[in-house]
């Protein structure tokens, strides 16, 4: 069985070799920040405050607002 890819990028994160690692770094962060905005866009449409938003994701109404406040075209 084949391990996921973010399983395989997980690991490839630590590797020694710093092309595989940064590699594996940028990936697991073009993860991160497209399940962020994945989330906040379920949160508002849930009727979430910036304020409940930004204290979920442990920073400021001011940065959560400004990263995603903004109307996004929807991928997919």
């Amino acid at each position: 069985m084949t391990a996921p890819p973010v399983v395989t990028a997980a690991g490839a994160a630590s590797s020694r070799d710093p092309d595989t690692g940064l590699r594996a770094v940028a990936a697991l962060r073009r993860l991160t920040d497209d399940l962020e905005a994945l989330q906040v866009d379920n949160a508002r449409e849930q009727g979430w405050t910036w304020r409940q938003i930004a204290e979920a994701l442990g920073v400021s109404k001011q940065a959560v607002h400004k990263k995603h406040g903004r109307p996004r075209l929807r991928r997919g």
